[in-house]
């Protein structure tokens, strides 16, 4: 804690700069990444610390990969020593209990120097697309955490600026893919070189003493702001109950996530404890992920307008009993981090109790992965290619949800444009469309998820990660749930060869063709014109459905929102041939 007490505009010129250092970290990593996962879906988290290691800046990226930075850089440092860290050094973590996510979520991070004084680290976590898993893509079906992938504890690629060839050799010759992986590599490394050189140009202008007071000061602000906000929330405690898909297809053995929530004076708390224990398959969540989804939620409802710094979270406590599914130890598998994501809404659920003006009703609760794998046929190369999309998110009692968003763990995120994805794999796209009814009715609708249609071109590898199929999401106040994410199957005779699916959704549907099957995660080879249809979820309504304005379902009709059988069924309106609401009709029904 520095004595010095810098004005406030200093303070916030310091604060401003900071921002901007982490927004041109993300600028060069996107233009150098080497994968399209990075520089268009924009796969990746930057944060920028202080030498206490605080948060003082970050710029997202993936919503999830910024509070597991926070964890992952603390046990990294610890695991080398901070006094074994040089100028010019980079480290690389991805062991996931202490990294906070999958082995291909790598973070690497720079200390930064001044004056031969350790002033902060940069850091840059993306994922990367091979590192010695057992399957290509994602690893769907793991027991234990070293079939994921090669392990990097806190290893140095950089020792004093000069990189150790034999870790990138190593790296390089474990992945399936080593040009690509190499260079996202650098380019991350590129990242942390440029907010490196931002964080010494602001110590050398202003001085240390300056700067770390006036960090000392952000922080400050944050704290007191989020307890702010905490302190006009009731006190109480709160929970809810939600699940992720079954582990083994055809039984029913989901997986239960339940967090309560505690509010007392100006903190909370989220314990995870009544959650299921740690699964032999790659569902386990590790505690540094299940910290960042809470603060996710945490920051939504105390702070969300303002960037991010440690004080904000400071009020915050997170809890789980090692073993428990949300603290995940060795050996336990953690590649498909799925139910992380589902937990982020079953939260809201718990906070909706209590503080229902500040949540949404559920969204889709998925990212709905599509991942191909293979060969191109046109360059002979090996390539790994996947993309998110959007969901429906949920009503609140001032406005509908809105239509195909990313999930809120994704923020910033995007998925890949069309003429982009079919140049990279051999796919071409039908169709990419809201999908009808699928927003949750209320008197305000949930969102619409999309229904994205691929076809195969030439023989390819694909798998979906799917883990939001089997259980429905909440409206509010009345407001129904929306429609589950699915995923649709045209394939030909011989697909019981080709594809293992493990969710069966087949008894949720009446499949007028033998060939078309329902999933929700899988992994198979397909065909040239077999079709993948990928159908998201949509977000939860508000209030009942049948008080919604009549005009207001009239135009969702026109507009492809819900058909006429639904606005019916749903809603309790009858739409004529003609697209006019039958007003006698629709009191009837309503009645």
């Amino acid at each position: 804690m520095s004595s010095t007490q810098p004005d406030a505009a200093t303070i916030e010129v310091i604060r401003n700069y900071l921002t901007s250092a982490a927004a041109e970290m993300q600028r060069t990593l996107i233009r150098t990444a080497y994968n399209t996962i990075i520089y268009e879906i924009l796969d990746f988290g930057i944060s920028v610390y202080d030498a206490d290691r605080n948060l003082i800046a970050d710029s997202p990226g993936l919503t999830m990969f910024l509070g597991a930075n926070d964890y992952g850089i603390d046990k990294a440092v610890e695991y080398v020593g901070e006094e074994n860290l040089n100028p010019g050094d980079v480290v690389l973590l991805n062991y996931p209990y202490w990294s906070s996510t999958h082995i291909l979520d790598v973070m690497v991070f720079m200390p930064v120097f001044h004056d031969d004084e350790l002033v902060g680290y940069t850091t840059s976590r993306a994922h990367w697309l091979d590192l010695g898993a057992k399957d290509p893509g994602y690893v769907l079906d793991s027991t234990d955490v070293h079939q994921e992938g090669v392990i990097f504890p806190g290893t140095k690629v950089y020792k004093q600026g000069e990189p150790d060839q034999e870790i990138i050799d190593l790296i390089k010759y474990n992945s399936r893919l080593p040009n690509k992986v190499i260079g996202d590599l650098n380019a991350q490394i590129a990242a942390l070189r440029t907010g490196a050189d931002r964080l010494e140009e602001l110590h050398g202008k202003y001085g240390s003493e300056t700067v770390d007071a006036s960090i000392d000061a952000i922080i400050g602000h944050g704290e007191r702001t989020a307890r702010r906000a905490i302190e006009e929330l009731p006190d109480g405690q709160w929970s809810a109950t939600g699940y992720a898909d079954s582990v083994t297809p055809g039984k029913d053995d989901k997986v239960k996530i339940k967090p309560v929530v505690t509010i007392e004076g100006d903190e909370m708390t989220i314990d995870f404890s009544e959650s299921s224990d740690q699964i032999d398959a790659p569902r386990n969540i590790p505690f540094g992920m299940t910290q960042t989804i809470s603060k996710l939620c945490f920051k939504s409802i105390t702070t969300p307008e303002e960037d991010s710094n440690e004080g904000q979270y400071r009020p915050l406590h997170v809890t789980a009993p090692e073993g428990n599914l949300f603290n995940a130890q060795y050996p336990a598998p953690t590649f498909t981090l799925w139910p992380a994501i589902i937990a982020v809404d079953i939260i809201y659920e718990a906070l909706a109790k209590a503080v229902p003006e500040k949540v949404a009703a559920c969204s889709g609760g998925d990212l709905c992965d599509i991942m191909l794998y293979g060969q191109n046929p046109e360059t002979g190369r090996q390539f790994v290619e996947a993309n998110n999309e959007g969901v429906g998110w949920g009503a609140t009692e001032q406005r509908d949800g809105p239509n195909a968003l990313m999930h809120i763990t994704e923020t910033m995120v995007r998925n890949i444009p069309i003429e982009v994805f079919e140049n990279k794999a051999p796919i071409m796209f039908d169709s990419l469309r809201l999908r009808e009814d699928s927003g949750g009715p209320g008197k305000l609708r949930g969102g619409l998820g999309i229904e994205r249609n691929y076809r195969f071109t030439h023989p390819c590898g694909a798998l979906s990660i799917i883990q939001k199929t089997e259980t429905e999401g909440w409206g509010m106040e009345g407001g129904q749930a929306g429609a589950k994410n699915v995923v649709v199957l045209d394939l030909d005779d011989d697909w019981e060869e080709r594809l293992e699916v493990y969710v069966d959704l087949d008894d949720l549907y009446d499949a007028q063709d033998a060939d078309v099957k329902y999933a929700g995660m899988f992994r198979g080879t397909f065909h040239p014109d077999e079709v993948i249809s990928n159908r998201s979820g949509g977000g939860g309504g508000y209030g009942d459905p049948f008080e919604r304005d009549p005009a207001l379902v009239l135009e969702d009709v026109i507009e492809g929102y819900v058909t006429r059988d639904g606005a019916r069924r749903d809603y309790g309106v009858v739409i004529t041939d003609s697209l006019e609401i039958d007003h006698e009709a629709t009191q009837q029904r309503r009645g």
